[in-house]
């Protein structure tokens, strides 16, 4: 078997794994089982459990930040130094989300290691994402500052959190999703009519009033 064969294997293999159990409940010793490769092929290629965790990820993040790029150039350009609305920058998004799964398995997977990755304690992964992704995410922030100027900074990062929350929840279950649509209200919905119902749910929980702080109590 090539290399590339060999690596490729161990990756595809990894990332199921990985979504299915969990980071810390997924051994090297399960993945090479079920890949079919020595634990020394892991070693020889990754050189380590967390290095190869990376690499998972570095396979739906860079074209997704590639993608995410390409597609804010398109929009400054449009916009030509206007403000970019909300519900375009989400729209751009969300397009650039979908078309990263059509190159690897599966959006659910990618949905569910991007929640791992902020639920169980791998700090090393929140360090990687941030400097290899981290000049894509703030640039895009950046564009989001200027949609919603009238929320203050930490304001602004919580709702951006609850609005990851909601995107990856609701697309890591997505298969449980149709099937309640199909057998209770005998509707076939595919990925792209769920980002549709999904984006203004969001964009209203970005652009929601603040609320007023509760007084103190006496």
């Amino acid at each position: 078997m090539a290399q590339s064969d060999t690596v490729t294997r161990i990756l595809d293999t990894a990332e199921v794994l990985f979504a299915e159990k969990g980071f810390a409940e997924t051994s090297l010793r399960n993945i090479t089982t079920r890949a079919k490769v020595n634990l020394a092929a892991v070693n020889y290629h990754f050189g380590s459990k967390k290095a190869l965790i990376q690499a998972v990820f570095a396979r739906y993040l860079d074209p997704f930040a590639e993608r995410l790029n390409h597609a804010l150039d398109g929009l400054e350009r449009h916009y030509g130094g206007q403000t970019i609305p909300l519900e375009v920058l989400l729209e751009r998004l969300a397009e650039s989300v979908l078309e990263v799964p059509a190159e690897r398995h599966s959006l659910k997977i990618f949905m569910k290691l991007l929640g791992l990755a902020y639920t169980q304690a791998q700090g090393h992964l929140r360090r990687y994402i941030q400097a290899h992704y981290g000049e894509t995410f703030h640039r895009f922030v950046a564009c989001l500052r200027l949609a919603t100027p009238e929320l203050p900074e930490a304001e602004r990062f919580w709702r951006l959190h609850f609005m990851l929350g909601t995107v990856v929840f609701t697309l890591s279950g997505l298969d449980a999703l149709r099937d309640i649509a199909d057998n209770e209200y005998h509707e076939h919905v595919t990925v792209r009519d769920l980002i549709r119902r999904l984006k203004p749910v969001v964009a209203a929980g970005m652009l929601a009033p603040l609320e007023s702080p509760e007084p103190a109590a006496t």
